[in-house]
């Protein structure tokens, strides 16, 4: 994913989770912020110590990358949005990551569908 599809500052994490609404499943909760005249939606990640050490929490935000690459043509462009992992996410598969946050993405009406 490229920077530009990024939430990388503080604030910007800020504004998402005190404006933004969030949803969840048992996995992921995705705070969502609406963002007019944006080009292309943008993510931030966050996955905290209970789910592992730093070799586990990576895996985890490589799957998390991984998914939204392949989701990206479908979720929608005017929105911020920050995805937490839960500590289950830790023992996912990639093709698990994907269905569950796929799952929670359409909860939170991110996908075009």
């Amino acid at each position: 994913m490229r920077k530009a599809y990024r939430v990388k500052k503080e604030a910007d994490f800020q504004k998402v989770f005190h404006k933004g609404k969030s949803t969840a499943n048992r996995q992921f909760i995705i705070y969502t912020l609406n963002k007019e005249n944006q080009e292309h939606f943008r993510v931030g990640l966050s996955v905290g110590k209970k789910v592992g050490n730093a070799v586990a929490r990576n895996a985890v935000k490589r799957r998390i990358r991984q998914s939204l690459t392949e989701l990206k043509s479908e979720l929608k462009a005017d929105k911020d949005f920050i995805v937490i992992a839960r500590v289950p996410a830790a023992g996912m598969s990639t093709k698990e990551v994907k269905k569950s946050l796929t799952h929670v993405l359409k909860l939170a009406k991110m996908i075009n569908k």
